[in-house]
Order: C-alpha cells, then structure tokens, then sequence
C-alpha cells in the first residue's frame, strides 16, 4: 500500500481472503470423513458461509458442544491433489532451466525446486500449522501485548485446523480502531516491534504479515475491568485510550532466523542507518550470500547509490519517484543486475518479504512511522543482553545512529531500507 497506486493495492487486497469459496456440500464430506461420524456429534454450530476464503483453504465458524465459538481452518477438496500437479510441473520447469548455463552457474535449481515443494506441502499439514502456533504462543507467552488462539487438538484432524475464534478488529480497518478508542500509530509501532523480536531475539518468524492474519483485540478500560474482554465480532465501546492485543492467526508458513544470520542482522541494520555502503556489503559477505566472484566494489557502488538517492525522499513522494528511481537504476547497473549475484537461503527470502509486507501495513496504519527510528531502542535492547559487557560498540553504534536520524526531519522515508530489499529480490 506504499508503493502501489490505492487502486491497485485494493484489487490485490481481495486475494488475501476473499477466492471464491467451496460450496459447503462439497466441504461437509471432507469433515465428516475427519472426524469419521456426523458434524453434529463435534459441534453444536457450523456456519456455513465461511468467514474467508484463501487459494488453499477456507474458514468457517463453528461452536463446540460445550458452546465455545472457534473456527475450523478447512484444506480445499482435491487440494492435494492440485498442488502435486503443480509441483510436478515446477519440477519440470527447472530440468528444463538447468539446460541454459546462464542460469545453472548461478542458481541452485535443484535445491530451490526442493525447498519451493518442501514449503508448500508444510502450509497443507494442519497439525504442522497447530504446532507452530504453539511455539509462537510460547515464544510470546510472557508478553501482554500478544494473544496466539488457542489449538483444539480433539477437533483437529488432516485436513481441519480448529482454534479458538479471535476474528477481532481487523488490522487493516482503522475507522473500527478509531472508534473502539485504540490508536492506530500505537498499533503500528506495536506491530513493527512484534517482528523485531521475532527476527532478533525469538528467530521464529511469521512471514506472512498481511492484514487479514492479524486482528486488534480491545481490552477493557478500568471501569470495565469486570469484563474479559470482548468477544469475536463483537463491538468495544468508545474511549479515549484503549488497550489491546494483537491476535495472530494463520502460522503455515513460518521461518526460522538460521544462526549464522543472527548477529550479522544487526550489523546490516546499523549500516543502513547510517548509510555506510561498506559496512552493509561486509555484512552480505558474512551472511555467505554472494555468489562466488561478485564484484564487491560494484555491490558497494550500487548500495551507497541507493542510499544516497533515497535517505531525503519523504514518505509521500515515494509513489512519484520510487518507479521513475528503479528505471534508472536498471539502466545504470544492468551488468549487476545481469549478474544476479545473490543468492538467500529460503527462509531469509521470507522474512524480507515478511518485513515488505511489515513496511506497507506500518505506513498504511501510519504514514509518518519511522522503522530505522523504531528499531534503535529494540537493537539496542538486544544487543545489551546478547553481548554483555562487550555490547559496549554496539552501543555506541546506535546512538550515533540515533543521532544521525533524529537531526533528519520527522517524517523522514524509510524507502531506503524497504528498496535495498526490493533490489535483493529482483537480483536473487
């Protein structure tokens, strides 16, 4: 939504959520084989117009016999059976682009077709799906700012995901936010720095971060404290400041922050921050994501260019000139962009998209939200812990940092960090 024309960005939003769904009468035998008997010996209630409908799934609301309002998550019929036809065709595909030399040298294609089919078939294993949100719900389960649904594992089966229903406000829907008395920008700032834990100090990362896998739960204020909380759908009352959870759903595709990376990561951060070209093109040599014989001296070229161009462009320019910037650049740096010489392992490529995906639902929330701001207290937090007394450098790194970002104007662009990934992908 930072980039793309309003117009544009709703059309794709419908993706998300909105794939037309499966006729219940085609769901219902696909259940009930699950459960091996009748719905109604599981659940007292299903609805069966489903609450959102996704390429591979969909979902309905259902009570349990005891009453309790969950959701049952619900693989497509012959799914499995589409996805292996795709996969086999993929496969295909790559043999086919082993055969041009060009692109052999520089991609692992056998790895990449290995790990694409490997990741997909995961997103269609529910009980994979329950496990990982168990392990969010316990990476988090000390912070009051989260609330992971809960898994049902009796009404949980191969194709059927059931958990507890926490169809909130959705992220997206800032007038609903306004109106419950929650602050959109502290949604923002909260979101960003959710992630921030999960790539620096959890290293398990929901890499899907768009609005229909995340909900704003309103807490109740002081004179409510008699109240629980406000159930699914159900409206909270006005007040000048209200508290929240953020409510994550959807935990099939996860990513695992792999230990090499961690302390480069930070390295990265402080040098785009700063905008030392250097110092970030030494981190990529670290992380051993360049291809043998990149021309580093170009690589650095490139990145302070970017740098430099970017660091004075405001939030609201960015539409006007971020197309107008990559034409350019494409030009200038064809032979490195030719080169491609990156080359991620998968889970990193999904947490850059993750943090894509972070960087347009923060703006759309917030326009005015400065991650590299944001992230200095969260670094420096970690980086305390993490390097004890040897975190002294560190430190003082980021206060520099600080120093640099809050002498730039308030509504000072990020675009810098989100380009610098945004070529990482057309180069991978």
């Amino acid at each position: 939504v930072d980039v793309l024309p309003a117009e544009v960005a709703r059309e794709l939003a419908g993706l998300r959520d909105q794939v037309p769904p499966e006729p219940f009468d085609r769901i219902r035998p696909l259940l009930e084989a699950d459960f091996e008997g009748p719905l109604a010996d599981h659940f007292s209630e299903i609805e069966e117009e489903p609450l959102g409908a996704a390429s591979l799934a969909q979902v309905h609301r259902a009570r349990l016999a005891s009453g309790e309002p969950v959701v049952i998550k619900v693989l497509r019929p012959t799914i499995h059976a589409v996805v292996e036809t795709d996969l086999a065709a993929i496969d295909r595909a790559m043999r086919w682009l082993k055969l041009y030399r060009r692109i052999s040298r520089r991609v692992d294609l056998d790895r990449l077709s290995r790990e694409f089919a490997r990741i997909t078939r995961l997103e269609l294993d529910t009980k994979a799906e329950g496990r990982n949100a168990e392990r969010f719900a316990t990476d988090f389960k000390d912070d009051p700012r989260v609330h992971v649904p809960r898994v049902i594992w009796t009404h949980t089966a191969h194709s059927v995901l059931t958990m507890e229903d926490v169809s909130y406000i959705p992220m997206d829907d800032i007038e609903t936010m306004r109106a419950a008395g929650i602050s959109e920008k502290d949604v923002a700032a909260t979101f960003f720095e959710l992630f921030m834990t999960q790539v620096f100090e959890t290293y398990f990362v929901h890499v899907d971060l768009h609005g229909g896998n995340a909900f704003i739960r309103p807490l109740p204020t002081t004179e409510e404290k008699g109240r629980p909380g406000f159930g699914p759908g159900e409206e909270a009352p006005h007040t000048e400041q209200r508290a929240f959870q953020i409510a994550f759903i959807d935990f099939g595709m996860m990513a695992e922050v792999p230990e090499a990376f961690r302390d480069i990561a930070r390295n990265y951060v402080v040098g785009l921050g700063t905008g030392d070209a250097h110092r970030i093109v030494q981190a990529y040599v670290d992380a051993d994501v360049l291809l043998p014989g990149a021309d580093l001296e170009l690589i650095e070229h490139a990145t302070a260019d970017i740098l430099r161009r970017y660091s004075n462009i405001r939030m609201e320019q960015i539409r006007e000139v971020a197309w107008s910037e990559a034409r350019r650049f494409a030009v200038e740096y064809r032979e490195l962009i030719y080169e491609a010489p990156f080359q991620f392992p998968v889970d990193l490529l999904f947490i850059f998209r993750a943090a894509g995906l972070l960087s347009g639902m923060t703006t759309h929330l917030d326009p005015t939200f400065s991650p590299l701001a944001a992230a200095i207290p969260i670094a420096e937090k970690f980086a305390r812990r993490e390097l004890g007394k040897g975190a002294d450098s560190w430190i003082a790194e980021l206060a520099d940092l600080a120093r640099l970002l809050y002498g730039l104007p308030r509504r000072v662009d990020t675009v810098m960090n989100k380009l610098e990934r945004g070529t990482l992908k057309v180069q991978a």
